[in-house]
């Protein structure tokens, strides 16, 4: 029952809800907050209005009275390479306040999240730990594949065309077949972006319905998990289960397994940090180190694009997350006690669940690779730890050892690119793009993808203190901490010094002695880059990377 039903006392607010068209049954039931991230100008988001709807029928037929309300994003691939894409991780932040606002604001007894993309995702998870009313998720699922002469595309595709079209080596003919074909539905891009991997992670983690990361957006299985997901929240409700008794740190660290599985995003690093901080994790329970922990005995199950030729739409119909959190628990490797937001535990949840294709998930007895597909690495130059998708860096470049080519912005990194004077053998950075020095932790999907697209993908590594986009492939090491806005070692690298990259080993090196470095740090004074508005506060509020990126605790 909601509060607004209870006493002479909520009169004044009952004729509010009357205005509104309540009638004196509705007034009785529970409030659930659909908190919906519908917008005209991102393409995930765009029909989530629709899976609101759905939402709202399960919950009406469950005895709950519905309430939509909106939630901002900003989409990743649009906002990618201007001005625009300083925004977009902070956004996360300004959505778990939104959260915590729109559902204490209104008293509402549970909330349903529907979103699908990028920072919207984990913003909201963030928001629903913070204001702890029982609450499921459901996304608006992923876009189909591309198709273009019989092969398959995605997103990164078309980044790395651009690479392509910019050597000279396909004509603007041809880049525009590739623009037009890579994104044939609306829904989170195709592959394992981040997008993606957050819905599947949310699986993962016990806060949505099997099938809440793979069942493509233009299916209309999609129309009825929102169904399933709106009678959730009200069983939610019955039992009083809260996202704090689902995530757990054993949740947490089934994820990171699943992370390591299915060959996540760089960005869920962040993003789980960032919510195991929320939820108060000491470091000793969750840090970058449990990720290299987990990885070194979780092996990579799924290769999908960027790193492999598989696509979310051929995961789902392979078993799903489902099917992946099934093996791992059959290998002992994933906590089945763990509970969810249908009420059962994982291991119930997915007793049925079954791979259909072994070439899309592998048998933990023969995966792609006996570790995860995430690896931390830690050195004289990210002493907090950097993170690089392993799965998607060519064997080749698991050591590599280059000059650096050093650029104190993205912009001045594509430029060099573009202009074809980055050769084999370089080690691109690219710093005063982390939390602090973008500040906004802008991801580097251009750059990596013209490195790609120019056939230098197995030559050339990257290394910043931003981070990459899930549709990044190649040597691309990102999230290098402490950032040199922090005053950290990346901020002290000069063109030409050697930098040596051991993924195997977890190591990343600046190859000058430790009192050079010394020197130049007792020297350096970190760049301020002249901003205003949020993003001024937001550089002033932001922690490091290695923390999630979250707000100062005060």
């Amino acid at each position: 029952m909601s509060i607004y039903a209870n006493g002479s006392n909520m009169a004044p607010q009952r004729s509010l809800l009357r205005a509104l068209g309540w009638t004196e049954d509705e007034i009785q039931k529970p409030v659930v907050g659909i908190i919906c991230a519908q917008s005209d100008i991102i393409p995930g988001h765009t029909h989530l209005d629709d899976i609101a709807q759905a939402v709202s029928e399960g919950v009406l037929a469950a005895g709950g009275k519905p309430v939509t309300v909106p939630c901002i994003g900003v989409c990743d691939g649009i906002a990618m390479g201007h001005e625009g894409m300083r925004y977009s991780l902070p956004s996360r932040e300004l959505i778990a306040d939104s959260v915590e606002v729109l559902a204490r604001g209104h008293a509402f007894d549970a909330c349903v999240f529907v979103g699908n993309c990028d920072k919207i995702i984990p913003g909201m998870l963030m928001g629903a730990v913070r204001v702890n009313k029982p609450s499921v998720f459901v996304s608006g699922g992923p876009m189909l594949a591309g198709r273009k002469d019989g092969a398959k595309l995605s997103l990164s595709s078309m980044f790395e065309a651009v690479g392509t079209y910019t050597s000279g080596k396909i004509d603007e003919a041809e880049l525009l077949r590739y623009e037009c074909t890579a994104c044939p539905s609306c829904g989170s891009c195709s592959g394992m972006f981040t997008a993606n991997s957050m819905n599947c992670l949310l699986e993962a983690l016990g806060m949505a319905l099997p099938g809440n990361g793979t069942v493509p957006m233009v299916y209309s299985a999609r129309l009825a998990l929102a169904k399933q997901t709106g009678k959730a929240v009200m069983q939610l409700l019955q039992k009083g289960l809260r996202p704090r008794d689902i995530l757990t740190p054993a949740a947490i660290r089934n994820a990171e397994c699943v992370d390591m599985a299915i060959g996540a995003s760089s960005n869920s690093v962040l993003h789980l940090l960032a919510l195991a901080s929320e939820l108060g994790l000491s470091k000793e329970q969750i840090s970058v180190d449990t990720m290299n922990e987990i990885s070194a005995h979780t092996p990579n199950l799924c290769r999908l694009a960027p790193a492999g030729e598989h696509y979310i739409e051929e995961l789902n119909e392979a078993g799903g997350i489902s099917a992946v959190i099934r093996a791992l628990i059959d290998a002992g490797l994933f906590d089945g006690s763990a509970m969810t937001a249908a009420c059962v535990t994982q291991d119930r949840l997915t007793a049925n669940a079954r791979v259909k294709n072994a070439e899309i998930i592998r048998p933990v007895s023969a995966p792609y690779s006996p570790y995860g597909g995430l690896a931390i690495l830690k050195g004289n130059l990210a002493r907090e730890g950097a993170v690089v998708k392993k799965s998607a860096v060519d064997e080749k470049m698991y050591r590599h050892k280059g000059p650096a080519r050093v650029f104190d912005s993205e912009e001045d990194a594509m430029a060099a690119i573009s202009g074809n004077r980055i050769h084999a053998g370089d080690v691109v950075v690219i710093r005063y793009e982390g939390p602090k020095g973008g500040p906004g932790m802008r991801e580097m999907l251009s750059p990596t993808s013209s490195i790609v697209g120019a056939g230098l993908g197995d030559t050339v590594a990257l290394i910043t203190d931003g981070r990459f986009s899930g549709a990044t492939r190649g040597a691309a090491i990102g999230h290098v901490c402490p950032e040199a806005a922090a005053g950290g070692v990346i901020g002290v690298v000069e063109e030409g010094d050697l930098i040596e990259i051991d993924i195997v080993k977890g190591e990343i090196n600046l190859c000058v002695p430790d009192d050079v470095i010394a020197a130049r740090l007792k020297a350096f004074t970190p760049k301020e880059k002249p901003v205003d508005g949020y993003l001024r506060r937001y550089r002033a509020l932001v922690t490091s990377a290695s923390d999630g990126a979250v707000f100062k605790k005060f």
